[in-house]
């Protein structure tokens, strides 16, 4: 524990439904469900609004629906969502080197590594100056949690949503934490919670009277002297700037199950060239395939391959993937399939070099890529023959006539759109197009905040 609360946490509000909020003028107020929006797609993020009608993260978005009816459902654009991390992260990295990124809004900040902040005064202050600069930067709103520990940083930042930010003095801890559940506390989950329920313990100050012996008999020895510890507000685990990436995979749950074994493998194709764009995009390369198969009974299957050398090929990600379809049963229909890479390296020449040798070793068996065959374009949404998956709603298109604009829904040949930018004073007019409309296109996602002019 540290005697000034000199590390921060920071957790963007509600980020997906806010961004998508900061995108949209029509949208601000009004509640926002972000996620998959088939019978299978779960909640991502819902804005404030639409939490007060009970949607939360990781429900069914069927069930979010019979609760929010006249909410705004859109399709998660990851897309604008980095390119808004990367401007948080970086003001992150302006008050210290050690910043510890946790997903794309969340990071833990050790302010004292960075000089930003030495005592409670200075502590506060930068943190109230973080917020103003993000506010300024992508035109959301922050929480922050600042505290003598992470543990403590992070519990602090929750007490802080929306758009706050709560300090806590280093001994006072107990007394703050005392009165919490028990599932405040890190790894203390439903099974956890429930268990030390029934012994009578609903609260942290319960757990740190109960002492290390009895939650030991309780849980465990390492998860005991683990929530003893943290029920009495100690934790000194440091802020690790740079955390390993072990893996990238994507995957895909099907509204409907496949049976078509074509359209299976062509599945895991467009899998294997969205799993290598992330795969480049983070500076690595790979070894080891995995393929990952749910099927019809909910019985998931996962096979891997290894490689002679790590690669970034699509090509080489494909037919392997491909490979690994082969030793399995999809008869009896699919619901999810996934593709990934582990055994990650950094990228270098030499990785290339590596896999040619070994394809010429194998004399032509094993992994081999074709040089001649083209490359899969990478569109920016998936070409598919489905018109709603092929206009993503909430996703960005460009009219040559109306400008810029967001679909509202698309089906039956139509798409709909409002014309509107992050920075349209009303909302904008809406319009109802032929889906192969060849005035009309996806495009990128537009600045939420307008850049400042020199």
């Amino acid at each position: 524990m540290r005697p000034a609360p000199t590390i921060l946490h920071l957790d963007m509000d509600a980020f997906f439904a806010a961004a998508e909020q900061a995108a949209k003028p029509s949208l601000r107020g009004k509640p926002v469900v972000v996620g998959g929006l088939g019978p299978r797609g779960v909640v991502s993020t819902a804005s404030y609004e639409a939490r007060r009608f009970g949607i939360h993260s990781a429900m069914p978005m069927a069930q979010a629906r019979r609760l929010a009816p006249n909410a705004a459902y859109l399709v998660p654009r990851f897309t604008l969502y980095r390119t808004v991390s990367e401007q948080v992260m970086e003001l992150l990295g302006q008050l210290s080197p050690l910043v510890e990124p946790l997903s794309l809004d969340e990071a833990f900040v050790d302010l004292e590594a960075g000089g930003s902040a030495f005592d409670s005064a200075s502590a506060r202050a930068t943190g109230e100056g973080l917020r103003r600069d993000i506010r300024a930067v992508t035109g959301l709103t922050g929480s922050v949690g600042l505290a003598g520990s992470k543990m403590l940083a992070k519990i602090a930042s929750e007490q802080a949503k929306p758009d706050g930010l709560v300090l806590m003095e280093p001994g006072t801890e107990r007394e703050l934490l005392g009165p919490m559940g028990v599932r405040t506390l890190p790894g203390v989950g439903p099974a956890t919670g429930e268990h030390l329920r029934r012994a009578g313990m609903t609260t942290v100050a319960d757990l740190a009277e109960a002492g290390e012996d009895e939650l030991v008999r309780l849980v465990g020895k390492a998860h005991g002297a683990s929530l003893y510890r943290m029920a009495s507000g100690h934790d000194d685990r440091p802020v690790v700037a740079e955390r390993e990436t072990k893996s990238v995979s994507v995957e895909d749950t099907f509204d409907v199950d496949l049976h078509d074994r074509v359209r299976v493998r062509t599945e895991v194709d467009r899998l294997a060239e969205r799993c290598v764009r992330r795969l480049r995009e983070s500076g690595h390369s790979g070894r080891t395939i995995v393929l990952k198969v749910r099927r019809y009974d909910f019985s998931t299957l996962t096979r891997s391959e290894t490689l002679r050398g790590p690669t970034d090929d699509p090509g080489v990600v494909r037919e392997a993937a491909g490979r690994l379809l082969e030793s399995l049963d999809t008869t009896g229909g699919v619901r999810l399939l996934g593709v990934g890479v582990t055994g990650l390296t950094d990228y270098t020449q030499e990785d290339l070099f590596a896999q040619a040798a070994a394809d010429a070793d194998a004399g032509g068996a094993g992994v081999v890529h074709e040089p001649d065959e083209p490359e899969a374009p990478l569109p920016q949404a998936d070409a598919e023959p489905v018109a709603e998956r092929h206009w993503p709603a909430g996703h960005d298109v460009r009219h040559a006539e109306f400008g810029a604009g967001w679909v509202q829904g698309s089906g039956v040949g139509r798409v709909t759109v409002r014309f509107e930018e992050p920075t349209s004073v009303v909302p904008g007019r809406v319009r109802t197009f032929r889906t192969d409309d060849p005035d009309l296109a996806l495009s990128e996602p537009l600045p939420l905040v307008a850049p400042r002019s020199l």
